[in-house]
């Protein structure tokens, strides 16, 4: 798992680009550049080993074009610097969330006075039930 500094050096390895969004700002969304589309080439960066480029085509496939780009967009704000900011931070999270190691889940065994008891309380549930029939019901 990369470490917080070499998630900051991506900044060397990204294209980012700007376009116009559909987000707030009223009329100035017409005419100012707000989107921004920050790629990371996954094949061609430095600062992943294979194993962590193996695992981020694998967790983060849906965000990944042909070409081996990591894609994150954002629009949400009303300038580009801010969608830029927001964009890469994204795209840092993205990362190290794929790159986390989870934890392997523990089997446990349900104790046996546990199994004992759930069998104890359907029969006594059972018995009850049984005891509201009348007498010539044989239904079994």
């Amino acid at each position: 798992m990369p470490n917080k500094d070499k998630i900051k050096d991506f900044t060397d390895e990204l294209s980012i680009s700007a376009s116009r969004s559909s987000g707030p700002g009223g009329q100035n969304v017409n005419k100012v550049n707000t989107k921004v589309e920050v790629r990371l080439n996954i094949e061609g960066s430095n600062l992943l080993s294979d194993d962590e480029k193996n695992l981020l085509f694998e967790k983060l496939a849906n965000k990944i074009n042909k070409l081996g780009e990591l894609i994150v967009v954002a629009q949400s704000e009303r300038t580009q610097l801010q969608n830029k900011e927001k964009a890469i931070e994204k795209l840092n999270s993205l990362i190290e969330n794929a790159l986390k190691v989870e934890k392997k889940r523990k089997k446990t065994r349900i104790p046996k006075s546990i199994i004992e008891k759930r069998l104890k309380n359907k029969k006594l549930k059972s018995e009850k039930k049984h005891k509201r029939k009348p007498p010539g019901v044989v239904n079994e």
